[in-house]
């Protein structure tokens, strides 16, 4: 079993930072660095260069935190085995999960409710990030399992579809653009507000906008946000239009604060993935998570 001191040891391995890896952890940041300062006098080496408010991991550290990501899975794997035998053994378990904005806002709330309703000794938390980012994260082994649209694939990673979601043009009930009906060739002469480079939402708008002749050099943009909500409240405040994913929105066009702006000949779906490192496919507690999330929102509406 790893020891608490090499479970913060992977903490702040992880993130880099003393501050960001007490706050996960709960846990003084002075506490946190006894703990460490205690390691690196067992290991008679140090694990953390110190570079003013910035660290990063020493070769020691480095070849610390390799071998014990090894073993972390192999105790993870050890207790899915144990409690097949004996039900009763119900060790506190993490999962780390990272997911694209849409995802994490508007599709996890509830079902993460209802999961830990029935797993109680489950400790999860949320990686918020785009889904480029959220890849990354998993091959860096900073998460357990990814939730993303569709991206180019990785090979080292394995891709389980989820969902699929649409994505509308829309505009704010002040803008002229509410009551139109555009075609695709009256795009590049109105003002767009998009998501940032590396986004899935912006990434399927731009590979159906090139399947009908369009780049997005020939687009009028007017300005990129980084988060589906940050764009959101900049449509509200303004009169151009967006692609926005339509879970995002739900509220917004049911009040009207936001209005369908209809593109003849233009479809655009995207589609949502579960994605894990190669090797983890038979991971009983990814595994249960996953089916449970399936499950979920194969209900009846």
């Amino acid at each position: 079993m790893l020891s608490f001191r090499h479970e913060l040891f992977m903490e702040v391995a992880r993130l880099l930072s003393f501050t960001k890896a007490s706050q996960t952890l709960f846990i003084s940041q002075s506490a946190l660095s006894k703990h460490v300062k205690a390691l690196e006098y067992f290991y008679k080496t140090a694990l953390f260069e110190r570079h003013g408010n910035s660290i990063s991991l020493t070769k020691a550290g480095t070849v610390l935190y390799g071998k014990l990501l090894v073993a972390d899975e192999l105790q993870s794997e050890l207790h899915q085995e144990l409690q097949l035998i004996n039900e009763n053994f119900l060790p506190p378990t993490r999962l780390a999960i990272g997911a694209s904005t849409t995802i994490t806002l508007y599709v996890l709330p509830p079902v993460l409710s209802a999961y830990l309703r029935q797993n109680p000794s489950i400790q999860i938390s949320v990686l918020n990030r785009n889904s480029n980012n959220v890849q990354k994260a998993l091959l860096d082994h900073e998460i357990d399992l990814g939730i993303i649209e569709s991206l180019t694939r990785v090979n080292t990673l394995t891709y389980l579809p989820f969902m699929t979601d649409e994505v509308l043009a829309v505009c704010s009930r002040n803008s002229p653009l509410r009551e139109q009906t555009l075609t695709i060739q009256d795009l590049p002469a109105i003002p767009l507000a998009l998501r940032e480079n590396g986004s899935g939402t912006l990434a399927v708008v731009e590979k159906k906008l090139e399947e009908n002749g369009l780049g997005l050099s020939d687009l009028r943009i007017l300005i990129r946000l980084g988060g589906t909500e940050a764009l959101k409240n900049f449509v509200l405040a303004d009169t151009c239009l967006a692609f926005m994913p339509k879970r995002a929105i739900l509220k917004e066009l049911i009040s009207g604060d936001l209005v369908e702006v209809p593109i003849r000949d233009l479809t655009v779906q995207r589609y949502f993935h579960f994605i894990q490192r190669k090797g983890t496919e038979n991971n009983r507690l990814i595994n249960t998570f996953i089916r449970f999330t399936q499950r979920y929102y194969s209900k009846p509406e």
